[in-house]
């Protein structure tokens, strides 16, 4: 496969279906498939890097068993536990990322699905942070009905995050307290309701490349808008601890690959860049266009300040 046609084509408009064969994406040259996914981000997506940072609105006794998961009330970690936040210390949390040039602010909670009064209280967050803050606002808490979700589109939520975590054929090793056709049905309802969608995954938690290709095939038959790219950082205590830590040459043709599959979505690097060297540099010149930032999500191994000298090295605006 000539991969610099293919980016050229999928520049004009081809894209890429289920039932092809991309047994090529596995072994063809690193060096050139990065370059071809970048040329895609930089002709599709242009030179802007889009930031977000996010705050853990509820934590632990999640009742979940998602392997990979510090929250799982199934796991035996050292997670800190906590119930919904007071609303002015999430409002000063958008007010200091505000500050910082940051783009999105999420509230994520911990749970099958925010419900009940914790959801009133993150509605009523959202409507003071959107009357006060110029920040587009996103939110993460599980499995929300349409009528939730158009009761956050009201409060000026613009985003919704929910990860599907890996492949249709991998998902029952990683969870069985939901299904997969049920992150699916969220997805779409968040579609249809008007909210931007956030999904992606987690890579390294022993799925297969070809996993990996399934995953961005499901989002991007969904039109997904953001993508997350975490690299499992195995957390002590959950069943995926002595999992051992991809390279970063893997870690690289996988953001890669989702850049063919998804050639005008954010790509966004999350947990994990740690892992990576210079904060992911290599990364964002092979498709990656949008981060994680800031504080909340530690195996980042970044700051907001070492992100923007990063971006400004590499000639990106933010």
């Amino acid at each position: 496969m000539d991969l610099k046609t293919l980016a050229e084509e999928i520049v004009k408009g081809r894209r890429l279906q289920r039932g092809e064969d991309f047994s090529f994406f596995k072994d063809c040259d690193l060096n050139q498939l990065c370059q071809g996914a970048d040329y895609i981000r930089k002709e599709l997506c242009g030179d802007r890097v889009d930031l977000c940072s996010i705050i853990n609105g509820r934590s632990g006794r999640c009742s979940e068993n998602c392997k990979f998961c510090a929250q799982s009330s199934f796991n035996h970690t050292n997670c800190e536990v906590y119930d919904f936040l007071n609303e002015e210390k999430i409002i000063q949390a958008a007010k200091e990322n505000q500050k910082e040039g940051i783009h999105r602010f999420a509230i994520v909670t911990a749970g099958k699905a925010l419900s009940g009064e914790e959801f009133q209280k993150a509605l009523s967050a959202y409507k003071k942070m959107h009357e006060s803050v110029n920040i587009d606002l996103c939110a993460s808490m599980g499995f929300l009905t349409k009528e939730q979700l158009l009761q956050l589109k009201a409060a000026g939520v613009r985003n919704y995050h929910h990860n599907i975590e890996t492949s249709r054929r991998n998902f029952p090793n990683i969870c069985t307290t939901h299904t997969y056709e049920m992150k699916l049905n969220t997805l779409k309802l968040v579609k249809e309701v008007g909210l931007r969608a956030c999904s992606g995954g987690i890579i390294g938690m022993g799925e297969t490349f070809e996993d990996r290709i399934d995953m961005a095939l499901s989002l991007s038959e969904i039109a997904v808008d953001s993508i997350p790219i975490n690299v499992l950082s195995p957390i002590k205590g959950s069943p995926l601890e002595n999992l051992p830590a991809l390279a970063e040459d893997e870690v690289l043709r996988t953001v890669a690959v989702f850049r063919y599959f998804n050639p005008t979505a954010m790509i966004r690097l999350a947990a994990g860049r740690c892992h990576l060297s210079n904060g992911g540099e290599r990364a964002f010149n092979a498709g990656a266009n949008a981060t994680i930032t800031g504080n909340m999500l530690t195996t980042t191994g970044t700051s907001i300040k070492s992100d923007k000298e990063l971006f400004k090295k590499l000639c990106r605006t933010f």
